[in-house]
């Protein structure tokens, strides 16, 4: 095998294996970089220093739970009927705000179709559409109302067909029971499959796989050549 092959196919193979590692630590340095731009204001804000001997690591810290603490308590009040009333109405608030509806809206939809709509579908199916031979992936609501079975003559199920990569919009069919394609997919697979495109449809463990035998096909092709 030509050396310049061997240089293409290593180089190729240590692209696949560094390339996740590092664009992990960038993501995880830009998410760094944001805490702390929320963080050190709060720090200062609330004085957390002088409760912990001027420590600004320590301070940092507190100031980090405080957050998480925060958040679990608005949380757990916004399951209670006064909070969801309260909530509610600072969403109804933000509305009206021009531009900034707009990215609160989208966030929260993101959000909760993310976090939310596992425990809202039953199972994730294939169903023949837009056209017989071509599959799109949906999420069976529930069983369709009487009325709708009766004009259908058969046993049919209310299936959502969401857009991708985002899934809070879609449409819903009405899909006869005989056309409805089960599969071995949980919702959260589903979703994080629309989500990505399908480009996380089988997560770390399969994407370190396909490196390993990226790896090891390039090493057998020299071998061979």
């Amino acid at each position: 095998m030509p050396l310049g092959n061997r240089l293409k196919n290593s180089f190729v193979a240590g692209l696949l294996l560094v390339a996740p590692l590092v664009v992990t630590l960038l993501v995880g340095r830009i998410v760094v970089g944001w805490t702390l731009g929320i963080v050190d204001p709060l720090v200062q804000w609330t004085g957390l220093a002088a409760y912990v001997a001027n420590d600004q690591l320590l301070a940092q810290i507190l100031a980090v739970v405080l957050v998480l603490v925060t958040i679990t308590v608005l949380g757990a009040l916004a399951q209670w009927t006064v909070g969801q009333r309260v909530f509610g109405g600072v969403g109804r608030v933000v509305n009206f705000i021009p531009l900034v509806d707009t990215v609160y809206s989208s966030v929260r939809q993101v959000a909760s179709s993310l976090v939310d709509r596992d425990s809202r579908y039953e199972s994730v199916v294939l169903v023949e559409y837009p056209r017989e031979g071509v599959y799109s992936i949906g999420l069976v609501t529930a069983e369709s109302p009487r009325a709708v079975e009766a004009v259908a003559g058969e046993e049919t199920y209310n299936v959502f067909l969401p857009n991708s990569p985002n899934p809070t919009g879609g449409r819903l069919l009405v899909v006869p029971a005989d056309q409805i394609h089960e599969i071995e997919m949980s919702v959260q697979q589903g979703m994080r499959q629309i989500v990505t495109t399908g480009m996380g449809s089988n997560g770390d463990a399969a994407s370190q796989q396909t490196s390993g035998e990226f790896v090891t096909g390039a090493g057998r092709a020299q071998e061979g050549k």
